[in-house]
């Protein structure tokens, strides 16, 4: 038998398989936040497709933390019973299932918030967004921890198996973790150890908001890619150290952060006809201009996270680990399992083109994934629409 179909255990929660769905945003949701029926069917068909565990989409956990568009919310109890009907799809498929945790930061807009956003430090002007984030004062530092640890407590309540927490793609943890955004000199900035104390302190606070029955585990940004030095593997590998310490049950990494580094995050095609095509009429020529200038930077390639991975993976010790990013054919997955490099195999992209790869994995039938990393399902849902494959 593959290594890939033998079970493995996140804290104390045994995954039957090596295979983890992405956390990938569906743009899906009411606008309120609320679970849809369109969520449920795409849930219940993934666990149906042989997944070990699924991580759905960013759930913000405060109402100055959603994001614009489609998002679901756990940042109210008006949210659990729709998340535990999507809770009870997953686990009726046969998957566990974990949810992701996060708060935008400084990565979300007036429209969506009804203020300006926030972040560690106030931002120089947001490219994506068209805005400046303001410093948060000490309390709304400690009301966004609460605000981890009653979402936490809200994904219990639902009968989820996790909770995965985001500190990846430039939103708020994210943020307090590189200096890129952080320029505070105060107790959550102005050093490697006062940079993380926010990611500590909502660590420590989500642990104890859970059942030990549930695991708690992140997704950590390996490299900023912003325009000065923010993040980087070996800060990276020093911070998730600290957390391995703090008794994290499993890590994943990413690349790139999602409004400053181009297409470090996704790499493959550029489509950038469908990306602008959803803008406002003045928008449109200097997003055409920024756009075009990243076509033939960002090259699809095989394990693009991979010397990263291997660099943060020996920082954890026995912690799991979770590999993403570029992942397509079966022979090559098993060979990052069988040498060590990653404990379970994370998929993104080909799951919105197939979502029963697994299960044609695990029967033969492929042997690799068809997606093109064309990325019209990202242009897709940057304009609201729902994630599906458009190739």
């Amino acid at each position: 038998m593959s290594i890939l179909f033998t079970p493995h255990m996140i804290g104390n929660v045994e995954i039957k398989n090596r295979f983890v769905h992405a956390a990938t945003y569906e743009s899906m949701a009411k606008e309120n936040g609320e679970v849809t029926d369109a969520l449920l069917r795409r849930y219940a068909k993934l666990a149906q497709g042989g997944l070990g565990l699924i991580i759905p989409g960013i759930m913000p956990v405060h109402r100055l933390g959603r994001v614009p568009g489609l998002a679901m919310g756990i940042d109210s109890d008006d949210m659990i019973p729709g998340l535990g009907k999507l809770a009870q799809a997953v686990h009726d498929g046969g998957a566990k299932v974990f949810f992701q945790l996060l708060h935008a930061g400084a990565q979300t807009s007036k429209e969506a918030i009804g203020r300006a956003p926030m972040a560690p430090s106030r931002t120089r002007m947001n490219p994506m967004y068209l805005n400046r984030a303001r410093e948060m004062s000490e309390a709304e530092i400690e009301d966004a921890i609460r605000a981890y640890a009653e979402a936490a407590a809200r994904a219990g309540e639902a009968g989820a198996d996790g909770v995965h927490i985001a500190a990846s793609g430039g939103y708020l943890l994210n943020e307090f973790l590189s200096p890129f955004f952080n320029h505070r000199q105060d107790e959550w900035g102005g050093s490697d150890e006062k940079r993380f104390r926010f990611m500590r302190e909502v660590l420590l606070a989500v642990r104890k908001s859970v059942p030990e029955s549930m695991a708690v585990t992140v997704k950590l940004t390996a490299n900023d890619y912003t325009p000065r030095q923010g993040l980087t593997t070996a800060l990276a590998a020093k911070y998730a150290g600290w957390m391995a310490d703090l008794g994290l049950d499993a890590l994943e990494i990413a690349s790139g952060c999602t409004t400053y580094s181009g297409w470090h995050i996704w790499r493959g095609e550029v489509p950038v006809k469908e990306l602008v095509q959803g803008l406002p009429a003045w928008q449109k020529p200097p997003a055409w201009i920024a756009f075009r200038r990243m076509v033939g930077k960002f090259d699809f390639k095989e394990g693009y996270n991979l010397a990263d991975a291997r660099v943060i993976k020996s920082a954890i010790g026995d912690v799991p680990f979770i590999l993403v990013g570029g992942l397509r054919r079966l022979s090559h997955m098993e060979e990052m399992v069988e040498k060590g490099y990653a404990d379970f195999i994370a998929l993104c992209r080909p799951l919105i083109r197939e979502p029963t790869l697994v299960r044609k994995f695990e029967q033969g039938t492929a042997d690799e994934s068809t997606c093109a990393s064309c990325n019209r399902c990202f242009a897709a849902v940057v304009h609201d629409k729902p994630l599906r494959c458009y190739y």
